[in-house]
């Protein structure tokens, strides 16, 4: 069967909906909005959203057989339906760790498999590094360790080589001097009270994502939403000056003993701008028993075919082996 033809037959679960929602008090004036889906009693998995910031869409619960899994999605601290929203104080990735932790332990969960992709991949990652006796199976897309040289791939100088229409959009914006450093400019341009001053660096900053997240872009794509934007450029920049908030550059993808006996799947599109293929590939390599599969005809985006036809897969085949 080609390749067309499997992405035909696999495509995306049927849309379901949640069977419960809730808001869960985190502590630090957080409250966090969660859901469940598919089986109550079935294999748990948490989906972790990208960004920072981006917040859960309804299509995350489209990759994973209802019949096989519960469903757990829940919004980070700051973003989508969280409160406060937009938010970054007392907002850290040893807090989302802990965020994990109390959501696990209300619902009742001993241990589950951990999906995501981009930053849900970096926090994936981190979390398993604080709390692998809880983690079943990982299941990642578009690895990010959140390391300078990542950074600098897609603030500094690497992306912009090929895209410098979209770089020019970012950075025209900004003086000689903040063009040294784009992302501290951007960071103390949007770390300011006023919503109405930072709007349109909010949107600059998501503009600049949305060009380079698809392999070939959507024409028909609408702009990107102010409300989402803002908190997805305030909170990027908040983690990525921070770099990740982890102790030391390059931990995630370096220090992985922890993983040995953690079965896991890496799906990376080959011609991902935003998070390039070599932090998933290093990755591989210091983690032998993980399966590696570089889609050749795909960017970054969870929603490109090949893509979602790897991580149904991957949910696929490790829901029927720890079910």
């Amino acid at each position: 069967m080609d390749t067309l033809r499997k992405r035909e037959r696999i495509g995306l679960y049927p849309a379901i909906e949640p069977y419960r929602t809730g808001m869960m008090d985190v502590g630090e004036g957080h409250t966090l909005y969660y859901e469940e889906c598919g089986r109550a009693d079935g294999v748990p998995i948490i989906a972790l959203h990208g960004g920072p910031g981006g917040g859960a869409a309804p299509s995350m619960r489209r990759f994973f057989d209802p019949h096989v899994y519960r469903i757990i999605i829940f919004d980070q601290r700051g973003c989508g339906r969280s409160r406060p929203f937009s938010d970054t104080r007392a907002n850290d990735t040893q807090r989302l760790i802990s965020d994990m932790e109390t959501i696990r332990a209300a619902l009742g969960v001993d241990r589950w498999i951990v999906f995501g992709g981009s930053w849900g991949a970096t926090l994936a990652l981190a979390y398993a590094r604080a709390c692998p006796e809880r983690v079943m199976g990982l299941i990642l897309r578009g690895v990010f360790g959140c390391t300078q040289a990542e950074l600098d791939w897609f603030y500094r100088d690497g992306a912009n080589q090929i895209y410098p229409d979209a770089w020019q959009a970012l950075t025209g914006r900004l003086s000689a001097a903040e063009r040294e450093d784009v992302l501290r400019a951007y960071h103390a341009r949007l770390q300011i009270d006023d919503l109405d001053t930072r709007r349109e660096d909010a949107l600059a900053w998501a503009q600049w994502e949305n060009a380079l997240i698809s392999l070939v872009p959507d024409s028909g794509a609408i702009a990107p939403d102010p409300r989402r934007s803002d908190a997805l450029a305030r909170m990027e920049t908040h983690y990525f000056v921070n770099k990740g908030f982890l102790e030391r550059d390059g931990v995630l993808i370096d220090d992985t003993g922890h993983l040995a006996s953690i079965p896991g799947v890496i799906v990376q599109g080959r011609y991902d701008m935003v998070t390039p293929v070599r932090a998933a590939w290093a990755l591989r390599q210091n983690w032998p028993s993980a399966e590696l599969h570089i889609v050749p005809d795909a960017g970054h985006a969870a929603g490109e075919p090949g893509i979602v036809d790897a991580l149904v897969r991957a949910t696929d085949r490790l829901g029927a082996k720890l079910g």
